[in-house]
């Protein structure tokens, strides 16, 4: 950003939405919050880097409570995602401690001309815009910021300290509070990751009676017996060969062993730092970073992950105590073919069964499966496995449509459970829907519905029990014979498309080093720009990968609409020539812009990664 009299005097836009919440009821504008830096989170709860932001900023907010006040903004982009009451669960859930506005039609996302999830806006105690970055790995830059604008405006007198308006909500009183996934132990007891509150609770058969539960019920990484150890918003479970549980600690970025006889919790992987580019994709489990793993299961003799943060599957092999990437780029898409060049989207379900690993790709509403291909075990490509795809398109298509699989939509699956006859039933969550894959004919039916975001479900003597998050409850159903089919209903994600001239495009993303940091040089290009299209054909000259964050796009005669993808990437150093050791910081984001193609379009992009774009300040 430069020096403080380089910022450009940008007015910030009113916040407009639908409704407040954690405001006790009131209606906030930008004239309640003057006096105070303002942090604007856009978000939407289905999206894994929004949950990264949230945590990077719980310590910021924390530190500066009487000065900063952060403005959640949800701007959804599932259907569901609109629903006020989902909003309210999911501020819940992930244990958002400060005002957001559900803004539903994104009004306030089109005022400040913003393009990805998640982007932050900072507006200074006057009123005014002085940054904007989207993507992760920004919370450092931002304090800088804050701590620079702390002492400019206690200088001028306009810095206001105190209280903000957050107003939190009663606690409710219930057994389990968002729970995640479930498993049946040995003992046939069944263990619920209790997410919200950071436990793993043991019920009886009946999924109602609480055995007793394992954890402080605090956010934290500690490791001991179940009273004392300490969880950070745990997901899925799985049984090893030796009886114990694994449990994917999805916000310690780490995997947990539970003894469910001694009680005893212990770390397997991670060290509870996140995952950033760069940094090692295997070796030792307690060595290596992980990013938000979502569920686990046993197959194929290792402990698959669902890493949800980085779009990848992993493996964690307990007789060497090693990790080790097994499927997918860290490139977010649909791609099948060898695991080591697939795409995922934020994968959050796993289910083992034979010689296929189902998994639940939540973000592109994707049923797929692993499985051991023949043509690469010989060599190194794909590491002997593959990677294929059973219901879904892409990241921006979804619904509820049963019928053959290549026309079946699902909306943002959590979880998988392989069924007696080798089917598969699919927690289908914003669908509020159990639904039904049969590998046989192909085809997928709904076997129930009215289940309040179902993320997980485990079988029980000839029942299935279902993890119902937003009810806080696992609920029995019986599995019925025939499936329950029910009205088709198709979805595209509600963005409006960016109006682009034909044939030459230029591409800028922008970034500028935050103050006090320069680009980190010294290991060799400090950027990285991916691009690519839906549907492929949409790009005539500009695809692929590479280090400047400009690039010239050529877009096809005859295409009219498509998707552009970008991902960017820039690491940052502190810029002291008398500290040997100073410390980087990875920015990164990825990017869906929907585009179509008009006479009277724009000839460039500009995507904001970190820093202000001058020739769109006026848009903001």
């Amino acid at each position: 950003m430069g020096g403080m009299t380089k910022r450009a005097r940008v007015r910030a836009p009113e916040l407009r939405g639908r409704t407040w919440i954690n405001t006790g009821g009131k209606e906030l504008t930008l004239a309640d919050l003057r006096g105070h830096i303002v942090i604007l989170d856009f978000w939407t709860f289905c999206c894994i880097n929004c949950l990264h932001v949230l945590d990077e900023l719980r310590e910021l907010e924390e530190r500066h409570r009487d000065t900063v006040v952060i403005v959640g903004v949800h701007s959804p982009k599932f259907v569901h995602e609109a629903e006020h009451q989902a909003v309210v669960d999911a501020v819940e859930r992930y244990e958002v401690h400060h005002p957001v506005l559900d803004d539903p039609e994104l009004a306030t996302w089109k005022q400040y001309a913003v393009r990805a999830w998640p982007t932050l806006v900072v507006v200074d105690p006057e009123g005014y815009v002085v940054a904007q970055h989207a993507g992760e790995g920004h919370a450092h830059a931002i304090e800088k910021l804050v701590e620079e604008l702390e002492a400019e405006h206690g200088a001028k007198g306009t810095l206001r300290r105190g209280d903000g308006p957050y107003v939190p909500p009663e606690p409710e009183p219930t057994d389990l509070r968002f729970p995640g996934k479930a498993l049946v132990l040995p003992s046939g007891n069944v263990l619920v990751s209790d997410t919200t509150r950071h436990q793993l609770v043991e019920l009886e058969p009946d999924g109602e009676t609480v055995v007793r539960r394992v954890g402080a019920g605090e956010r934290g990484l500690a490791d001991g017996p179940a009273e004392k150890a300490r969880f950070s918003e745990p997901q899925g479970l799985a049984l090893l060969p030796d009886g114990s549980v694994v449990v994917a600690d999805t916000v310690n970025h780490a995997l947990r062993r539970y003894d469910p006889v001694g009680g005893e919790v212990t770390t397997l992987a991670g060290t509870g730092r996140q995952w950033w580019q760069g940094s090692a994709t295997s070796g030792p489990a307690r060595e290596v970073d992980l990013s938000s793993p979502w569920d686990v299961a046993w197959w194929a003799d290792r402990v698959w992950i669902a890493m949800a943060g980085i779009h990848q599957l992993w493996t964690y092999d307990p007789a060497t105590g090693t990790v080790a990437v097994a499927a997918g780029t860290t490139n977010e898409g649909l791609v099948d073919g060898p695991a080591d060049r697939a795409w995922f989207a934020q994968p959050s379900g796993l289910a083992a069964a034979g010689d296929r690993l189902w998994v639940a790709d939540s973000e592109t509403s994707a049923l797929r499966w692993i499985e051991r291909d023949a043509r690469t075990e010989e060599g190194a490509d794909g590491g002997g496995f593959a990677v294929r795809t059973a219901v879904g398109t892409g990241l921006f298509d979804f619904g509820h449509r049963d019928g053959a699989a290549e026309q079946a939509l699902f909306q943002h699956p959590l979880g998988v459970t392989v069924l007696p006859d080798g089917s598969v039933a699919v927690c289908d969550t914003y669908n509020h829907a159990l639904r039904r894959y049969d590998p046989a004919a192909d085809e997928v039916t709904t076997l129930a519905t009215d289940l309040r975001e179902p993320s997980g479900a485990v079988l029980l003597d000839d029942d299935i029990l279902v993890v119902e998050s937003a009810r806080h409850r696992l609920t029995r159903l019986r599995l019925p014979e025939e499936a329950v089919r029910v009205e088709s209903v198709a979805h595209r994600t509600r963005r409006e498309a960016t109006e682009v001239a034909p044939g030459r495009l230029r591409l800028d993303v922008v970034f500028q080093a935050p103050p006090g940091q320069k680009l980190d040089e010294r290991y060799g290009p400090s950027t990285r720009l991916l691009v690519s299209a839906t549907p492929p054909e949409l790009l005539a000259d500009g695809a692929g990968q590479g280090t400047d964050l400009a690039r010239e796009l050529t877009l096809a005669d005859g295409v009219t609409e498509g998707v552009l993808h970008v991902s960017a990437m820039a690491a940052s150093c502190d810029d002291d020539p008398d500290v040997e050791y100073p410390a980087c910081h990875v920015h990164q984001q990825d990017w869906g812009v929907p585009v179509r193609v008009t006479p009277d379009g724009v000839s460039r992009l500009p995507l904001v990664l970190a820093g202000m774009d001058d020739r769109d300040a006026a848009e903001a």
